[in-house]
């Protein structure tokens, strides 16, 4: 049984690990799937995550569209909304550098397995979710005068980041209120 002082260690060493192992890996695999010194044929055409990946957040934004009355159409790599603006998706809009985090956070927290699986599913789905939205009024209403002012990627990093740290501030604290009405009974 692992003393309780060595937890917060344990935790620590955990979570910087899984997110570098995780946050590198998609670098590393993008750098595969991109030409270049180390494109691969092979992972390009047959498991490309990230195109797919893409390709579901570019679908989703455009349904939405669809569903609040706007045409929109997309490609593997820009969404353009009739009327209004393009927008394209690039690697770094995918949000996969704070999806490493979540994920290595929540993997390494010494909690149950079903309290994990459902706040990853969970938190996932809200910060793609998010982002979603993000395409979408940028697709409305970016336009290239306002993005020399503000970097809406760090921007939406800043909210995204402290969404994240609220529900994880919640989710800790729940072991917390739990383990103190054990006590008091």
């Amino acid at each position: 049984m692992m003393k309780a002082q060595n937890k917060p260690l344990r935790f620590a060493i955990s979570f910087v690990l899984l997110f570098l192992i995780f946050y590198y890996f998609n670098i590393f695999y993008f750098s595969l799937i991109s030409p270049g010194t180390h494109y691969n044929t092979f992972l390009t055409h047959h498991l490309n995550y990230i195109q797919a990946f893409r390709w579901l957040l570019l679908f989703c934004t455009a349904q939405s569209l669809h569903l609040l009355g706007f045409g929109a159409i997309f490609n593997n790599y820009e969404l353009l909304v009739a009327g209004h603006g393009t927008i394209q998706v690039t690697y770094t809009c995918l949000g996969l550098g704070i999806l490493s985090f979540f994920t290595a956070f929540v993997l390494s927290y010494p909690k149950p397995l079903k309290s994990k699986v459902v706040l990853w599913v969970t938190g996932t789905v809200i910060i793609e979710f998010l982002n979603i939205i993000r395409f979408m009024l940028l697709a409305l209403y970016g336009n290239k005068q306002i993005n020399q002012f503000i970097d809406h990627h760090t921007l939406f990093n800043i909210i995204i980041y402290i969404i994240v740290s609220v529900g994880l501030y919640f989710w800790i604290k729940q072991d917390i209120i739990v383990i103190n009405k054990h006590e008091k009974s």
